[in-house]
């Protein structure tokens, strides 16, 4: 059986050059993945006007196709059920580019602050909330509002963090992580010694996968990557083979390896052409073969038992040191759009982090 998560379009990247407390300089010769015509943008910081009360950094999304910006944002008070977090690490995924361009399926009204996960530590909380309390370290997931050094969220969409599991990969966890537990085991049903074929394996939801099935449900794991560099780094995570799909046939290569018969499951994040080497169209009619979307978010208004019970796994998997989070790489949050580039440009491998602290 096989997995199909979302394909991804690559929109336009961006060049960034970070001035702060500037206004946008005329464009310096551009090099490299500029030269296409590509415009450079710049990041501007904005301070909150003075006498508004207690504030806050949070990276701004003011117009869509253009850079964010760094602002103080005035803080709101909490509601009932709601909690502030002291953010410490925020992930930066492929949906934050996407959002940001308006070109996601979810179109939050501007301006707005992207960031769907974090890490970080309870501020305040509502007078209904009996989850968490100040102090506690968590990780949570928010609607587009977590590139901030303040967020504040309903106290379901927050997970309390063992003692002996970082912030840092802690943040690691919840897209990435949940992604994979719930592919794996719930869609895929994944059983110990069957074979797991998982494209884009370099990326932060294909080594998640790796991880998952490697170490907690003992499949063995075929990584395919678009570079050697790539597959080396998913067979240093724990993939038991590996396959550069840049340098032929997906199909014939995973043949090569486990014969005639196939794979038992393929995760998929690249679609089209690798998608189509990955499963066969004939076998979805000759054989017990299905093939399955996986939207991760969806599942917090769906199923939003399953979904908690991914963040959780995911935690307890971390603290027993099942699973072990990787990170590519950590920007500031001044650095934002550098950030974006960095992952628009398939640059990254693993998790591409912002820090707040």
């Amino acid at each position: 059986m096989a997995a199909r998560l979302c394909a991804r379009h690559l929109p336009p990247a961006w060049l960034c050059r970070c001035k702060p407390n500037s206004s946008p300089e005329p464009p310096v010769r551009a090099t490299g993945y500029a030269r296409e015509n590509q415009p450079l943008f710049f990041l501007r910081c904005r301070r909150a006007a003075q006498g508004q009360g207690r504030h806050y950094r949070a990276a701004l999304c003011t117009e869509l196709k253009h850079p964010l910006v760094v602002e103080e944002v005035v803080s709101r008070p909490v509601g009932p059920h709601e909690v502030r977090v002291d953010v410490h690490f925020c992930g930066i995924n492929f949906a934050d580019t996407l959002v940001c361009r308006g070109q996601y399926q979810e179109k939050p009204p501007l301006p707005f602050t992207p960031g769907i996960e974090f890490s970080g530590a309870v501020l305040e909380t509502g007078t209904d909330v009996s989850t968490v309390k100040k102090g506690d370290r968590v990780i949570g997931v928010s609607n587009f509002n977590a590139m901030a050094e303040e967020c504040i969220t309903d106290q379901k969409t927050l997970w309390r963090i063992p003692e002996n599991v970082s912030l840092q990969d802690a943040a690691v966890l919840p897209v990435s992580y949940g992604t994979a537990i719930l592919a794996l085991d719930h869609r895929a049903r994944t059983q110990p010694g069957e074979t797991v074929l998982v494209t884009a394996a370099a990326g932060a939801t294909g080594l998640a996968v790796i991880d998952v099935a490697t170490n907690v449900l003992r499949a063995k794991v075929i990584a395919a990557a678009g570079s050697d560099e790539k597959c080396k780094l998913a067979m240093q995570r724990g993939a038991q083979s590996s396959v550069n799909y840049s340098q032929g046939s997906l199909k014939e290569a995973v043949k090569k390896l486990v014969g005639s018969g196939g794979v038992n499951v393929a995760i998929d994040m690249v679609g089209g052409d690798v998608f189509l080497e990955s499963l066969r169209s004939n076998l979805l009619l000759l054989k017990n073969i299905s093939a399955m979307g996986l939207y991760f978010g969806r599942y917090q208004h769906q199923d939003f038992a399953l979904f908690s019970k991914s963040m959780s796994s995911a935690l307890q998997y971390c603290q027993q040191g099942l699973i072990h989070p990787h990170t590519g790489a950590v920007f500031k949050l001044e650095k934002i759009n550098d950030a974006l580039l960095h992952v628009m440009q398939r640059k990254s491998t693993g998790k591409v982090l912002l820090s707040l602290k």
